[in-house]
Formats: C-alpha cells, sequence, structure tokens
C-alpha cells in the first residue's frame, strides 16, 4: 500500500504519467495499474483520465492528503529503525536558495561529520518551488527567506541575516545608495526570485527604478558579466565573500535603505519527524546558539 501512496504522490507532484513514472523510477503501465489497484482498494476513483491525466477527483485530493501524513510517518518508522541499528542515516533533500547556496555548509558540515551515515541531496531551487516541495513531501527541508514561511504550516530556524552589496569591477570598496547602485548599467536575477523581489523593493523604496538588460536565474551568469567590466549587479552579501568575486571586482555594502532579510531552515510543521530530520534541526539550532 505505501508504494502505491508514494506513486500517487508523485503522479499528483507531476500531472503526467510518463513522467511521473519516470521519476519513481518504473514504467508507465506499472504505474497505471498501482493507481487502478489503490482506486480498487479504497473503492473511489482518485484521477480524472482521458486521453491524459486531467487532474484529481475531490476524493483523490483527499487521499493526497492522507498518503503524505502515512507516507511521512511510514519513512519516519523506516528511518527511527535504522537509526537503532546505525544511527542517523537517513537521507535528506533540501531545497535552497541561490543565494544561500555559499553558506549551507554552514549547515550541512557540522551535520554531516556529526551523523557519518547522514546523506544529503542539495537542490537549487526559489523560495517557492521550496514551500511547494515540503508540501508534496518532495522536498524534506529548505533553507530560505522567513518572510514566506507560514505558521502553522512550516517550522522555521533562524541561520543568519542577508545584506545586500553592489558588484563591479573596480578598487573602491566604500558604502553606496541604493539609488547610486541604480545608475551603473546593472544585470540581475530574474523577477520570479524571491531576491529580485526583495532588491526591486528596496530600490523603490530609494525611488528608483531600474530596468536591467541582463536578467538571469543564475548568479553565476550575473557575475560573469560583472567579470567584462561592462556590467555591475546587486547581490547577496553571501555571494560575494571569499574567492567568489571574479578578479579585480569588488562588493561595495548598500545603504539607505538598510536592507536585512532573515534566511533560515524551514521544514514541514508535523508531529512525525524522521531522525534525520530532527538532527538537521539540532544542528540548526545550534548555529543559532553560536
Amino acid at each position: 500500500m505505501i508504494d502505491k501512496l508514494e506513486m500517487f504522490m508523485v503522479l499528483a507532484r507531476e500531472g503526467h504519467f510518463g513522467r511521473a513514472a519516470a521519476v519513481y523510477g518504473v514504467t508507465q503501465p506499472t504505474l497505471s495499474s498501482a493507481i487502478r489497484s489503490l482506486e480498487d482498494s479504497l473503492g473511489v476513483q482518485l484521477v480524472l483520465r482521458g486521453a491524459r491525466f486531467q487532474g484529481l477527483t475531490p476524493e483523490g485530493q483527499r487521499v493526497l492528503d492522507h498518503a503524505r501524513r502515512i507516507v511521512g510517518e511510514a519513512r519516519a518508522m523506516q528511518d527511527e529503525m535504522r537509526e537503532a541499528r546505525f544511527g542517523v542515516a537517513g537521507h535528506l533533500r533540501i531545497g535552497v536558495i541561490p543565494t544561500a547556496l555559499p553558506r549551507v555548509a554552514r549547515l550541512t558540515g557540522p551535520f554531516l561529520a556529526r551523523n557519518r551515515a547522514a546523506r544529503v541531496t542539495l537542490l537549487s531551487r526559489s523560495s517557492a518551488e521550496i514551500r511547494e516541495g515540503i508540501a508534496a513531501q518532495a522536498l524534506d527541508a529548505g533553507i530560505t527567506y522567513l518572510e514566506g514561511a507560514e505558521p502553522g504550516r512550516l517550522d522555521a530556524v533562524a541561520l543568519w541575516v542577508e545584506r545586500y552589496r553592489l558588484v563591479e569591477r573596480g578598487s573602491e570598496t566604500g558604502a553606496l545608495s541604493w539609488a547610486e547602485a541604480a545608475t551603473r548599467p546593472l544585470c540581475l536575477l530574474t523577477p520570479d526570485m524571491q531576491n529580485r523581489r526583495l532588491i526591486d523593493a528596496h530600490l523603490a523604496a530609494a525611488g528608483v527604478e531600474v530596468a536591467p538588460r541582463v536578467e538571469s536565474n543564475s548568479t553565476l551568469a550575473l557575475l560573469s558579466h560583472v567579470a567584462t567590466g561592462s556590467w555591475a549587479a546587486i547581490l547577496a552579501e553571501a555571494l560575494s565573500e571569499g574567492s567568489a568575486l571574479p578578479a579585480g571586482c569588488v562588493a561595495r555594502p548598500l545603504t539607505s535603505p538598510e536592507a536585512r532579510h532573515a534566511v533560515g531552515l524551514v521544514v514541514g510543521h508535523r508531529a512525525t519527524r524522521t531522525p534525520s530530520l530532527r538532527a538537521l534541526l539540532e544542528e540548526a539550532e545550534r548555529i543559532v546558539e553560536r
């Protein structure tokens, strides 16, 4: 039953029988047969079918809610048994906003050092994708902006405060106002990224608007443009630390307004959690205490 519920969850997430089968690692006939068997067992139709997947029935949506809870508890039980034998040994899938990727090892490094049998997969995701992934149990946790955390649906632990820098070629390192930064030939993240929306809000608060000629959802692409000397970028402070900057570039603090946004670990708000997820939360709390 658990495997059928898992396949049903993947189908609901992917919205396509072929893609769901590929994600779960079975053939499409196998997945279709499992869904029909689940429908027969429950005595209700779960999926609207035509020439292709057309969504869930109302009963299917209710079963999906139950499936997420049942599968989550089953995974927690499996991890509990592995922990009894080997210690914390689970596999965590963590979505991370791009601007937090340079600092994610602050959390995962100590976690993996303390739990030698544990594994993590880090996936670059937008803040919206992280919330959706946790709700669908495609992600176990996320590192994202805490302004988007929904009380009652997500639990959060603050990890650090995100600040902003203007990155450009040159030698001047003094602070700039947001209005001054707007006079530069900017390349910015795409508007679907939460970081870009925050930057736009701070520029608006400074009374300026920008229309960047270069936009990308990749910070690497932005830095490659900055390296040419023809562009500047407004980036999170984490992306300008250490050796992250291209040669000859500087990262200048931005003021007026002073922009600060909390970034933290978020997990689904539920009573049952796997040992590995509990251990990750404990590690996040240690970071806060330090």
